[in-house]
């Protein structure tokens, strides 16, 4: 693994900041080229996306892409593509790519044939999805499944919620899923609540079945299971009603679980990365092996599109140097993602996870500092919920705010107010915000605080229908843009050794909580938190 380019020590990153004291003016950039559009607008898969209401020039787009090339984007992108371990400090393949090619495929990474592999374990989810959801798997007294509970915490339960939530019209009739990933205990039991254990069946995510929160919420759920099927002989119960997403067999046996009923996975596959694996199952369940399918083409098929455009057209690198861009020379340090789609409710905290823990880093690849502001924190909620939150702040704050607005041209629900059809309401919205964010509006004589200064980037992001394809291909989308930016910073987007610490705290912590341990070592503040606790603990 070469070590990282300091980005600004490059011509390009002098160029950049030279260009940053111009003044943006999008309403004579505008005005002045007609073609401005037009040119800005590109295609990537089936998504249509217009960058041209962000604070960018010709000039500004040829330095962003001159960077990419001084940093080596596309030498780091083809390794990524190829297996090489680009996963330095782990010394792993990243090969999240590699779970959505097509089975005609080849690719050996370690000497082995991943994408068979691969369709190997498709094979073996797709005949579990298809057996429950024809009635063929029941559980153990006979009935077929109804709720699908999938057990998960981080990437084993952000993508699929998420992905879950956003293809419900997809969902197969009869077909329920529903999520448990904190441990805390309200968690399981508000989900738990008014399901028949007879009609259930719960799906266990851990890589290495070892997972505090989830195998402490997979006990609850089968203790909850057993007692509420008393007459059913307990190893059977166990069997008929849990599956596993592992691949650690002896802890799964162990657990109840009959270990040909457990569905692997890689070390090359980061969690964050990991729902078009079998990670993805209970999704698998729900909309069925086709449109599952589906999915993995559409994130194929960004992929492709990421791996083989030019940079000067490459929507994922164009778009995750117009962070940087912002990042490093406007100081911004949040970016909003606005879906005008209620399905996609949960994709901002999906996001949420795949680029602040992928980019989250105070060092390089190589362990050296970072030479520059990094990451940046992702939010936001469904159009048009946010206009009446917070997009005050976007249109007048102090702050700099880039957002991505997504839409679409088919609602999955089309419904009329008289004659008025609500979708296209909806989408004159999303339409009006762009506008107003990018041109803004001068305040009438004596009213200063009714102006609006413009020039707030947005891009935006468009697609026919939200279909399994389309969905795979924005997550795709925001994969790519999280890698280009970690290379322009020299960072490694694959690993998290940052959520280690916590972790074994609060495995240091539980017995003080608990009274069985002394917090004598604790810090004072650490201490009286725990006496208030102790003392209002019923």
């Amino acid at each position: 693994m070469t070590a990282p380019v300091d980005p600004t020590a490059t011509k390009s990153w002098a160029r950049l900041s030279e260009l940053a004291t111009t003044q943006a003016d999008l309403r004579a950039w505008f005005a002045e080229d007609p073609a401005r559009a037009e040119r800005y607008t590109l295609e990537a898969a089936d998504l249509h996306v217009d960058l041209s209401k962000n604070l960018v020039t010709d000039d500004i787009k040829d330095a962003l892409v001159a960077l990419a090339v001084e940093v080596g984007l596309t030498e780091r992108r083809d390794a990524m593509f190829l297996g090489q371990h680009v996963n330095a400090t782990e010394n792993r393949a990243v090969l999240h790519t590699a779970l959505r090619l097509p089975a005609s495929a080849s690719l050996t990474v370690d000497g082995k044939d991943v994408v068979a592999e691969v369709h190997e374990t498709l094979r073996k989810v797709y005949a579990f999805a298809d057996r429950v959801r024809s009635g063929a798997w029941t559980g153990v007294t006979g009935e077929r499944i109804r709720t699908v509970v999938n057990i998960g915490i981080g990437g084993s339960d952000l993508g699929p919620v998420m992905a879950y939530e956003a293809l419900k019209p997809y969902v197969q009739d009869g077909l329920e899923c529903r999520f448990i990933s904190n441990i805390d205990p309200t968690d399981a039991a508000t989900k738990l609540a008014g399901l028949d254990p007879a009609s259930t069946l719960f799906i266990v995510s851990s890589k290495t079945f070892g997972t505090l929160e989830t195998l402490t919420n997979a006990r609850l759920c089968r203790t909850w299971l057993l007692d509420n099927l008393p007459q059913a002989e307990q190893s059977e119960a166990v069997a008929k009603h849990f599956v596993a997403v592992s691949t650690a067999l002896d802890k799964v046996e162990a657990f109840g679980i009959d270990p040909a009923n457990a569905f692997g996975f890689w070390d090359w596959v980061g969690g964050r990365y990991s729902v078009d694996s079998a990670i993805g199952t209970s999704l698998a369940v729900a909309i069925g092996p086709e449109h599952f399918a589906e999915f993995l083409g559409g994130m194929h098929a960004m992929d492709e599109h990421f791996r083989t455009t030019a940079l000067e057209s490459n929507v994922p690198a164009l778009m995750g140097l117009l962070n940087v861009w912002y990042s490093n020379f406007h100081s911004s340090q949040t970016h909003a993602v606005l879906p005008y789609s209620q399905l996609l409710h949960r994709f901002p905290a999906y996001l949420q996870q795949l680029t602040m823990e992928s980019n989250g880093k105070g060092v390089r690849w190589d362990g050296s500092p970072v030479v520059t502001s990094t990451g940046e924190i992702f939010w936001g909620e469904p159009g048009t919920n946010g206009q009446h939150a917070f997009y005050q702040l976007i249109h007048q704050g102090t702050r700099l705010i880039p957002a991505d607005f997504i839409g679409f041209a088919n609602p999955a629900y089309p419904l009329k107010d008289g004659e008025q059809d609500v979708h296209e309401l909806l989408t004159a919205n999303f339409l009006a915000q762009t506008q107003a964010l990018a041109f803004g509006k001068d305040a009438p004589e004596g009213e200063p605080y009714r102006n609006f200064t413009g020039n707030r980037p947005t891009s935006s992001i468009m697609a026919s229908d939200l279909t399994p394809a389309v969905l795979g291909q924005l997550i795709a989308l925001y994969e790519h843009i999280t890698f280009t930016q970690g290379t322009v910073w020299g960072i490694d987007s694959f690993d998290q050794w940052g959520v280690e610490l916590g972790k074994k705290l609060a495995l240091e912590l539980d017995p003080v909580v608990a009274g069985e341990k002394d917090g004598a070592d604790q810090d004072s503040s650490t201490r009286s938190l725990i006496e208030y606790y102790r003392e209002h603990r019923r």
